[in-house]
């Protein structure tokens, strides 16, 4: 009977230290499976997501794609009408410098009305530098009615062709008209600012028209 009740109370707490570890046990692997079900669950839904993001990427990258393409086609097509607006261009500016060469080089007559006012402007010059209005006078005539004036602006008929060599014509027929004017008035002051008025207005228009080279070679 004694030996009974020792081996219950001996054997008691190991059964239940035994029972209690089972039972810990069996909570942790409950535990456990229920974290790995959980990890896997997060594992598959992270990889979905990534599977959903690298899809999305590279379907923006196609969008962007295309619309690389289409942009660098439409500036092809642009830049192919702009290099025919600009040979085109080449062309005409080309065809109008070989027509105004033509005139240049049968506008002998007029060259020669041309090269006979550069002559004059450099004797009117020369006399109102040395304060000789008289001498002016004698080189300009009384008016603007004077024959040399009249062949002088048949050449500048015939070998202007754009508006800006015309205003310069005009510039110069009115500046002309007031040096004349104040060289027979003997006016110093007013002879000196229409000379260089008159002269400037003609060496402009010698640059626009290429004529400029050719009067200095005469």
């Amino acid at each position: 009977m004694a030996k009974s009740l020792l081996c219950s109370s001996t054997l008691n707490p190991f059964f239940s230290t035994t029972l209690s570890s089972s039972t810990s046990s069996k909570k942790n692997q409950i535990a456990y499976s229920g974290n790995n079900k959980n990890q896997t669950s997060s594992l598959l839904c992270n990889r979905r997501e990534l599977s959903l993001g690298f899809m999305s990427s590279l379907v923006a990258i196609g969008l962007v794609s295309n619309d690389r393409r289409r942009h660098d086609a439409n500036a092809a097509i642009l830049e192919a009408d702009d290099d025919e607006e600009l040979l085109e261009k080449v062309k005409q500016d080309r065809k109008k410098r070989i027509e105004r060469q033509a005139v240049l080089n049968s506008a002998v007559k007029e060259k020669g009305y041309l090269q006979d006012l550069v002559y004059k402007l450099s004797k009117v010059g020369q006399a109102i530098e040395n304060n000789d209005l008289p001498a002016a006078g004698l080189v300009l005539g009384k008016g603007i009615d004077t024959e040399w004036v009249k062949t002088v602006n048949l050449a500048f008929t015939k070998l202007s062709t754009s508006p800006e060599e015309n205003t310069e014509v005009e510039a110069f027929n009115s500046s002309l008209a007031s040096l004349i004017t104040s060289v027979n008035k003997n006016d110093i002051e007013s002879s000196k600012l229409a000379f260089v008025s008159s002269a400037g207005a003609f060496e402009k228009w010698t640059t626009l028209t290429g004529l400029l080279e050719q009067l200095k070679g005469l």
